[in-house]
Protein backbone atom coordinates (compact mmCIF):
# COMPACT_ATOMS: atom_id res chain seq x y z
CA UNK A 1 0.00 0.00 0.00
CA UNK A 2 1.63 3.31 -1.20
CA UNK A 3 1.18 5.71 1.88
CA UNK A 4 2.91 8.63 0.03
CA UNK A 5 2.67 9.11 -3.65
CA UNK A 6 4.51 12.57 -5.23
CA UNK A 7 4.13 13.58 -8.70
CA UNK A 8 6.04 15.99 -10.39
CA UNK A 9 6.31 17.77 -6.95
CA UNK A 10 8.25 21.25 -7.99
CA UNK A 11 9.23 24.03 -5.15
CA UNK A 12 10.47 27.34 -6.12
CA UNK A 13 11.76 29.21 -3.93
CA UNK A 14 13.33 33.23 -4.86
CA UNK A 15 12.85 32.51 -8.02
CA UNK A 16 15.07 29.44 -7.48
CA UNK A 17 14.19 25.81 -8.16
CA UNK A 18 15.20 24.07 -4.88
CA UNK A 19 13.10 20.68 -6.05
CA UNK A 20 12.55 20.20 -9.76
CA UNK A 21 9.75 17.58 -11.09
CA UNK A 22 10.13 15.03 -8.51
CA UNK A 23 8.15 11.78 -8.69
CA UNK A 24 8.01 9.15 -6.33
CA UNK A 25 6.07 6.48 -4.21
CA UNK A 26 6.62 5.56 -0.24
CA UNK A 27 5.18 2.31 0.13
CA UNK A 28 4.52 0.07 4.05
CA UNK A 29 7.52 -1.57 4.96
CA UNK A 30 10.11 0.62 3.79
CA UNK A 31 12.72 2.83 5.81
CA UNK A 32 14.41 5.16 2.87
CA UNK A 33 17.02 7.04 3.59
CA UNK A 34 17.25 10.83 2.13
CA UNK A 35 20.52 11.72 1.14
CA UNK A 36 22.51 14.27 -0.29
CA UNK A 37 25.31 17.41 0.23
CA UNK A 38 23.78 20.73 2.39
CA UNK A 39 21.26 22.59 0.07
CA UNK A 40 20.15 19.29 -2.15
CA UNK A 41 16.59 19.97 -1.24
CA UNK A 42 16.07 17.63 1.45
CA UNK A 43 13.93 19.23 4.14
CA UNK A 44 12.07 21.28 1.43
CA UNK A 45 10.89 18.08 -0.37
CA UNK A 46 9.18 16.57 2.81
CA UNK A 47 8.03 19.99 4.04
CA UNK A 48 6.40 20.09 0.24
CA UNK A 49 5.08 16.65 0.42
CA UNK A 50 3.51 17.69 3.96
CA UNK A 51 1.71 20.94 2.71
CA UNK A 52 4.03 22.85 4.29
CA UNK A 53 5.38 24.74 1.43
CA UNK A 54 4.01 25.55 -1.53
CA UNK A 55 4.58 23.68 -4.71
CA UNK A 56 3.42 22.43 -8.26
CA UNK A 57 2.44 19.08 -9.01
CA UNK A 58 1.02 16.37 -6.58
CA UNK A 59 1.11 15.10 -2.49
CA UNK A 60 -1.39 12.49 -1.79
CA UNK A 61 -0.85 13.80 1.44
CA UNK A 62 -1.13 17.88 0.92
CA UNK A 63 -4.47 16.95 -0.85
CA UNK A 64 -5.67 15.18 2.45
CA UNK A 65 -7.40 18.02 5.47
CA UNK A 66 -5.21 18.55 8.05
CA UNK A 67 -6.83 16.55 10.97
CA UNK A 68 -6.46 13.48 8.66
CA UNK A 69 -3.33 14.17 8.07
CA UNK A 70 -1.87 14.10 11.35
CA UNK A 71 -3.23 10.82 11.68
CA UNK A 72 -1.92 9.63 8.14
CA UNK A 73 1.72 11.09 9.33
CA UNK A 74 4.06 12.42 11.98
CA UNK A 75 6.64 14.84 10.97
CA UNK A 76 10.13 15.46 13.26
CA UNK A 77 11.49 18.39 12.16
CA UNK A 78 15.08 19.82 12.08
CA UNK A 79 14.43 22.38 14.85
CA UNK A 80 14.28 20.61 18.40
CA UNK A 81 14.16 23.15 20.73
CA UNK A 82 11.80 22.76 24.01
CA UNK A 83 10.52 25.92 25.48
CA UNK A 84 7.94 24.80 27.43
CA UNK A 85 8.87 23.03 31.19
CA UNK A 86 6.88 20.72 30.61
CA UNK A 87 7.80 16.77 32.27
CA UNK A 88 9.01 14.14 29.58
CA UNK A 89 5.67 12.14 30.04
CA UNK A 90 3.70 15.01 29.35
CA UNK A 91 5.57 16.51 26.06
CA UNK A 92 5.42 12.64 24.62
CA UNK A 93 1.76 12.60 24.94
CA UNK A 94 1.34 15.70 22.80
CA UNK A 95 2.55 12.86 20.62
CA UNK A 96 -1.72 11.92 20.74
CA UNK A 97 -3.54 14.68 20.42
CA UNK A 98 -4.74 13.71 16.51
CA UNK A 99 -5.80 10.52 18.46
CA UNK A 100 -7.96 12.10 21.31
CA UNK A 101 -11.70 13.00 21.31
CA UNK A 102 -12.41 16.85 22.19
CA UNK A 103 -12.58 16.82 26.26
CA UNK A 104 -11.98 13.53 26.66
CA UNK A 105 -9.04 12.04 28.57
CA UNK A 106 -6.07 9.68 27.30
CA UNK A 107 -7.50 5.90 26.81
CA UNK A 108 -5.46 2.60 28.17
CA UNK A 109 -4.36 2.49 24.19
CA UNK A 110 -3.16 6.35 24.53
CA UNK A 111 -1.47 5.51 27.49
CA UNK A 112 -0.05 2.34 26.29
CA UNK A 113 1.14 3.95 23.63
CA UNK A 114 2.91 6.63 25.27
CA UNK A 115 4.38 4.33 27.39
CA UNK A 116 5.62 2.42 24.66
CA UNK A 117 7.36 5.29 22.97
CA UNK A 118 9.08 6.57 26.12
CA UNK A 119 10.45 2.73 26.55
CA UNK A 120 12.25 2.57 23.09
CA UNK A 121 13.85 5.64 23.69
CA UNK A 122 15.26 5.00 26.71
CA UNK A 123 13.07 7.88 28.64
CA UNK A 124 11.34 5.73 31.54
CA UNK A 125 13.33 6.64 33.83
CA UNK A 126 13.12 10.53 33.36
CA UNK A 127 9.49 10.70 32.80
CA UNK A 128 9.31 13.22 35.44
CA UNK A 129 11.54 15.34 34.65
CA UNK A 130 11.28 18.78 33.25
CA UNK A 131 12.15 18.91 29.28
CA UNK A 132 13.89 22.18 29.44
CA UNK A 133 16.26 21.27 31.57
CA UNK A 134 17.32 18.30 29.77
CA UNK A 135 20.69 18.06 27.41
CA UNK A 136 20.40 18.71 23.72
CA UNK A 137 20.76 14.74 23.40
CA UNK A 138 18.46 14.10 25.70
CA UNK A 139 15.76 16.56 24.27
CA UNK A 140 16.25 15.45 20.91
CA UNK A 141 15.25 11.83 22.26
CA UNK A 142 11.89 12.82 23.90
CA UNK A 143 10.56 14.57 20.79
CA UNK A 144 11.63 11.31 18.57
CA UNK A 145 9.61 9.64 21.14
CA UNK A 146 7.01 11.92 20.83
CA UNK A 147 6.78 11.25 17.16
CA UNK A 148 6.55 7.76 18.29
CA UNK A 149 3.65 7.96 20.14
CA UNK A 150 1.76 9.58 17.39
CA UNK A 151 1.62 6.05 15.57
CA UNK A 152 1.09 6.95 12.37
CA UNK A 153 1.66 4.32 9.39
CA UNK A 154 4.54 7.19 8.42
CA UNK A 155 7.06 8.86 9.82
CA UNK A 156 9.10 11.99 8.31
CA UNK A 157 12.01 13.16 10.08
CA UNK A 158 14.57 15.47 9.46
CA UNK A 159 18.20 14.78 10.42
CA UNK A 160 16.47 13.27 13.41
CA UNK A 161 20.48 11.67 14.67
CA UNK A 162 22.19 15.09 14.52
CA UNK A 163 23.55 16.02 17.93
CA UNK A 164 23.04 12.39 19.33
CA UNK A 165 25.69 10.49 20.83
CA UNK A 166 27.28 7.31 18.76
CA UNK A 167 24.70 5.18 20.52
CA UNK A 168 21.50 7.01 20.27
CA UNK A 169 22.10 7.63 17.02
CA UNK A 170 22.30 3.79 16.70
CA UNK A 171 19.53 3.16 18.27
CA UNK A 172 17.17 5.83 17.01
CA UNK A 173 18.03 4.29 13.33
CA UNK A 174 17.53 0.75 14.99
CA UNK A 175 14.11 1.88 15.85
CA UNK A 176 13.09 3.76 12.71
CA UNK A 177 14.29 0.64 10.60
CA UNK A 178 11.84 -1.55 13.23
CA UNK A 179 9.04 0.99 12.53
CA UNK A 180 9.12 -0.49 8.71
CA UNK A 181 9.92 -4.63 9.73
CA UNK A 182 6.25 -3.52 11.12
CA UNK A 183 4.46 -2.49 8.11
CA UNK A 184 5.47 1.17 9.10
CA UNK A 185 7.03 3.55 6.42
CA UNK A 186 9.61 5.78 7.43
CA UNK A 187 11.71 8.83 5.48
CA UNK A 188 14.69 10.19 7.32
CA UNK A 189 17.14 12.88 6.07
CA UNK A 190 20.87 12.20 6.77
CA UNK A 191 24.24 13.00 6.68
CA UNK A 192 25.53 10.28 8.15
CA UNK A 193 26.08 7.67 4.81
CA UNK A 194 27.10 4.84 7.15
CA UNK A 195 23.69 5.29 9.48
CA UNK A 196 22.10 5.44 5.57
CA UNK A 197 23.99 2.26 4.45
CA UNK A 198 23.24 0.24 7.22
CA UNK A 199 19.66 0.77 8.32
CA UNK A 200 17.84 1.83 5.71
CA UNK A 201 15.85 -0.17 3.08
CA UNK A 202 16.30 2.48 0.18
CA UNK A 203 18.16 5.87 -0.66
CA UNK A 204 17.07 8.65 -2.33
CA UNK A 205 20.36 10.91 -3.91
CA UNK A 206 19.33 14.25 -4.34
CA UNK A 207 21.45 16.97 -5.79
CA UNK A 208 20.36 20.48 -6.60
CA UNK A 209 16.85 19.67 -6.27
CA UNK A 210 16.84 16.52 -8.85
CA UNK A 211 17.05 12.59 -8.10
CA UNK A 212 20.04 11.45 -8.83
CA UNK A 213 19.79 7.62 -7.60
CA UNK A 214 16.80 5.86 -6.24
CA UNK A 215 17.19 2.05 -4.76
CA UNK A 216 18.75 -0.11 -2.20
CA UNK A 217 21.82 1.34 -0.36
CA UNK A 218 24.77 -0.48 -2.50
CA UNK A 219 22.88 0.54 -5.60
CA UNK A 220 22.83 4.43 -4.70
CA UNK A 221 26.23 4.48 -2.70
CA UNK A 222 28.74 3.72 -6.19
CA UNK A 223 32.50 5.24 -6.72
CA UNK A 224 30.12 7.37 -9.30
CA UNK A 225 27.32 8.89 -7.33
CA UNK A 226 29.90 9.86 -4.33
CA UNK A 227 32.32 11.58 -7.02
CA UNK A 228 29.46 13.59 -8.36
CA UNK A 229 27.36 14.34 -5.66
CA UNK A 230 29.50 14.08 -2.53
CA UNK A 231 33.43 14.66 -4.12
CA UNK A 232 34.25 12.04 -2.26
CA UNK A 233 35.61 8.55 -2.14
CA UNK A 234 34.30 6.02 0.50
CA UNK A 235 34.93 2.13 1.65
CA UNK A 236 32.11 0.40 1.05
CA UNK A 237 31.76 -3.32 2.37
CA UNK A 238 29.21 -6.39 3.20
CA UNK A 239 30.66 -8.15 6.58
CA UNK A 240 28.97 -10.30 9.07
CA UNK A 241 27.93 -7.39 10.82
CA UNK A 242 26.26 -5.91 7.86
CA UNK A 243 27.14 -3.08 5.58
CA UNK A 244 29.78 -0.94 6.37
CA UNK A 245 30.36 2.52 4.35
CA UNK A 246 32.64 4.85 5.47
CA UNK A 247 33.77 8.03 3.55
CA UNK A 248 37.57 8.20 3.01
CA UNK A 249 39.40 11.11 1.35
CA UNK A 250 38.00 14.36 -0.20
CA UNK A 251 37.94 14.34 -4.43
CA UNK A 252 37.09 17.47 -5.42
CA UNK A 253 35.23 20.69 -4.44
CA UNK A 254 31.31 20.57 -4.49
CA UNK A 255 30.37 23.24 -6.96
CA UNK A 256 29.16 26.50 -5.90
CA UNK A 257 25.16 25.54 -7.12
CA UNK A 258 25.06 22.70 -5.05
CA UNK A 259 26.56 24.30 -2.43
CA UNK A 260 24.39 27.41 -1.94
CA UNK A 261 21.17 26.10 -3.35
CA UNK A 262 18.62 26.91 -0.54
Amino acid sequence: MSLLTLSRLTVIRNNCTVINNISLNVEEGECIGLIGPNGAGKTSLMRAALGLLPFTGKSSLAMIEATERAKACVWLPQTREISWPLSVETLVSLGRFPHLEAYKKPSILDKKAIYHAMERMNLIVHRNRTATQMSGGEQARVLIARALAQETPLLLADEPTSGLDPASKISTMDIFASLATEGRGVIVSLHDLGLAARHCTRLILLNAGSVIADGCPNEVLTAKNLKQVFGVSAHFSMTKHGLIFQPLEVLEHLNQHSVNNP
